[in-house]
């Protein structure tokens, strides 16, 4: 946190008053000071005052204008996190002149009023730590797809023009920093972007035409993420700036992306972006991951450039060194590599969706996109991803529809210039030739990779599934078994054993 700044005369008086044990029971209370607010953390409760600063981005100077953004932040945030967002009270002086919390005198400052929570559960703690796995990072990426299904669509904000808006806008603060951000590759970065952005004017204004601009959280990152009762729960979102904050809802999901990425997770990014895709079916979105990567790396390229010009000795090594990396990131994420096709088949339980999204981050930036067909036929049927289908979602037409989409959502993607993989049971030889011909019609590399596994084993973990996106039971399973599979020409690969020997006999016969 940055080092508390000299207050107006009026807030002094509050920090003071916020400051003292008496205010809070007894219990002496932690300050944490950001640039626009000053937190006090007390038992079970959390104040957060917001600074009476004018920066380019916000005016909180008088009185009338900080109320309105502490209503802001609570109705934005609760949508989110309701327990941890309480309400807005008031700092009163009564007629004696003494401060209080709420009380009938008159309104001298106003409060965020929240819960507080363990600053253990922070992920920006727990990532590095090795404590958030593929179901943690999951329940995280349905929470942040929920918070946007329920946001407001804004029409009247986002689309090419806004995007162009942020390009320049880093640029122009990347530029103040020369010393720290060598000029020549921020020139280089922003000639790329606005290359880029060209290249999706036009899709970033059709998404906008849509309804996929809403007003979205717009600091999405791990440090703004903790757990509330075991939950993954996204918090502090912006409310004092709807440029920041109504924008792409990829392009709010695309900040945790290049935020895990860059914390060295991207297995996890891979996981948060396959299961988001899978939750929206939103595969168009894929062809602005480069562009979206890449600007919010050089958001935070140019922040981290702005605090290592605050810092000193090793604290100002450190964030410069951040500074360049992520200028570098930015560069690298608008060229991704070559996209490529990669099919995994097999009979249910033979761990075809865990080997995909394994497999998926060594293919693209922070992972190929997986299509499964268990995800695409319940969007067909217009059910839920966890909602189990009845006789009518496995007709033989069904199943036929549902392999057409896979074709099309793959090619999709490889349009897009990312890669795909094609997860699903591919038993029928056309079915595997027509995965193939994808590939080839796409004009890109094409790998399949065939799993087995013993019968029973398969069955065992078909009954041990739970919050699982197949419908697949162990009698759909012996059915299959009775198929004639044909020639098989794909690696085949053993899943009896650990899911660790799995994946690496999956990367050695992939030649990956």
């Amino acid at each position: 946190m940055a080092a508390p700044s000299s207050p107006p005369a009026p807030q002094a008086d509050v920090l003071h008053f916020l400051s003292r044990s008496a205010t809070h029971g007894g219990r002496r209370p932690q300050r944490l000071d950001t640039h626009i607010s000053t937190i006090f953390l007390a038992g079970e409760h959390a104040w957060k005052l917001k600074k009476a600063v004018v920066l380019p981005f916000l005016d909180f100077s008088s009185l009338e204008s900080r109320r309105r953004a502490c209503e802001a932040e609570i109705e934005i945030n609760r949508r989110a996190a309701p327990d941890i967002y309480l309400g807005v009270v008031a700092v009163t002086r009564g007629p004696d002149g003494a401060l209080r919390l709420g009380g009938d005198g008159e309104a001298v400052e106003w409060l965020v009023h929240m819960r507080r929570f363990d600053q253990r559960t922070l992920f920006s703690k727990l990532v590095p730590a090795g404590r958030v796995d593929r179901h943690r990072i999951q329940a995280l990426a349905e929470a942040v797809w929920r918070f946007h299904q329920g946001a407001p669509r804004r029409p009247d904000r986002g689309g090419a023009a806004a995007m162009a808006a942020v390009v320049d806008g880093n640029a122009a603060s990347m530029a103040a920093h020369a010393d720290i951000l060598p000029p020549a590759q921020c020139a280089a970065l922003t000639e790329a972007t606005h290359a880029t952005l060209a290249r999706l004017a036009g899709l970033l204004d059709e998404r906008r035409a849509a309804g996929l601009v809403r007003h979205c959280h717009g600091d999405l990152h791990c440090g703004n993420i903790c757990l509330v009762g075991g939950r993954p729960t996204p918090f502090d979102a912006i409310e004092f700036s709807e440029t920041f904050a109504c924008i792409d809802v990829f392009y709010d999901l695309a900040f945790l992306l290049m935020d895990l990425d860059r914390r060295g997770a991207r297995p996890l990014a891979g996981y948060a972006f396959n299961h988001y895709l899978d939750l929206s079916g939103d595969y168009q979105a894929v062809a602005t991951l480069p562009l979206f990567l890449s600007v919010r790396a050089a958001v935070r390229a140019h922040v981290s450039a702005t605090m290592a010009a605050g810092a000193e000795g090793a604290e100002r090594d450190r964030l410069t060194q951040a500074a360049r990396d992520y200028l570098i990131a930015a560069q690298d994420y608008l060229s991704p590599p070559a996209p490529t096709l990669l099919a995994v088949g097999g009979l249910s339980g033979s761990g075809k969706s865990r080997m995909g999204r394994e497999l998926a981050p060594l293919l693209a930036m922070p992972a190929a996109a997986v299509v499964r067909t268990d995800s695409l036929r319940k969007h067909l049927m217009g059910a839920g991803l966890l909602d189990k289908l009845g006789p009518e979602g496995y007709t033989p037409e069904m199943g036929e529809r549902t392999y057409q989409a896979l074709y099309e959502t793959c090619r999709q993607v490889l349009r897009a210039g990312h890669a795909a993989v094609a997860d699903a049971v591919f038993a029928k030889p056309e079915q595997r030739d027509a995965i193939e011909r994808v590939a080839r019609e796409a004009g890109v590399p094409f790998k399949g990779l065939w799993l087995f596994t013993p019968p029973d084993l398969a069955a065992n973990r078909i009954r041990t599934r739970r919050a699982n996106v197949s419908d697949a039971t162990v009698e759909v399973l012996e059915h299959q078994l009775s198929y004639d599979l044909g020639d098989i020409t794909w690696p085949q690969v053993q899943t009896g054993g650990s899911k660790v020997k799995a994946l690496a006999d999956g990367r050695t016969a992939l030649g990956l």
